[in-house]
């Protein structure tokens, strides 16, 4: 299987806008094409609740031709054009799809954030995990979110192996950013982020591009927008994952970030195996 994961950052605008970031988010797409993934899942799609419009699903239709669609968006009472998930797989493989609710703290379990494909031989399943927000205002109800989420993905390996992906919002170690002293505690680097995603590993699954890479430094899957220089310099986060049941771990052929170009934000991030 080869699979890809995006951040997208606002489907509609990466769809139908005509700015000069949109359509380098189109030369992203038409890569993604190119390496015809049988599934291709995407975060932050922030679609209104009734999901793609027909002019969202043609401009799809014409990079991936063969492909079916399976979307959440955030509905009421959380946020209406906020985070919401998506998943193309090409016509034929036919999973079940399911949309999980994991009992999550406020609006959490509304707001789009997790799809699951089951196969035969696996669970593919995506997320967009919840920002601490500025201030860490939603540090708490994060952290109840990693145990919850990390309690579903234990619960779905008891049946076949996973493939878990997304945005996880979460540099887990000081090599997975650029600048750790100076973002001790901003949003995505707490002790407890770090800590949520190290409890979720020991509960039997694997980072796969750790595994295959090693150590290796200055690997990012996002740059802030923020700063106009932050991908010239390379002053990246590694927030975006591929892990994989531990007992599928020596399966892995690839997992690796695939090139956006100059577009900064989050760029997509690749795996292969061989189930």
């Amino acid at each position: 299987m080869k699979l890809i994961s995006w951040n997208v950052d606002s489907l509609n605008a990466a769809l139908t806008s005509e700015s000069a970031r949109a359509l380098l988010s189109r030369d992203v797409f038409a890569t993604l094409a190119e390496h015809a993934p049988d599934v291709l899942a995407i975060q932050e799609t922030k679609l209104s609740d009734k999901g793609p419009t027909r002019k969202h699903l043609e401009a799809l239709e014409s990079y991936f031709p063969q492909y079916e669609l399976a979307w959440v968006s955030s509905v009421e009472p959380a946020r209406k054009g906020y985070a919401g998930t998506l998943f193309l797989y090409k016509k034929g493989l036919n999973p079940v799809v399911t949309y999980p609710k994991i009992q999550a703290p406020t609006t959490m379990d509304a707001e789009g954030r997790m799809i699951t494909l089951e196969f035969e031989h696996c669970f593919v399943t995506q997320v967009y995990t919840p920002n601490a927000s500025d201030g860490l205002k939603r540090l708490g109800d994060r952290q109840i979110w990693d145990a919850l989420y990390a309690t579903y993905l234990a619960e779905l390996d008891a049946i076949k192996p996973v493939l878990a992906t997304g945005d996880f919002n979460v540099a887990h170690t000081e090599i997975d950013l650029a600048n750790p002293k100076s973002n001790r505690r901003s949003p995505g680097f707490t002790d407890e982020e770090r800590q949520g995603f190290t409890n979720l590993l020991a509960k039997g699954f694997t980072d796969t591009f750790r595994h295959l890479h090693g150590d290796v430094t200055g690997a990012y899957t996002w740059w802030a927008q923020r700063s106009r220089t932050s991908k010239i310099n390379n002053t990246g986060w590694r927030i975006d994952y591929w892990l994989v049941s531990d007992r599928v771990a020596d399966k892995v052929t690839a997992s690796e970030m695939i090139d956006s170009g100059t577009r900064q934000d989050h760029t997509p991030i690749l795996l292969e195996i061989a189930l």
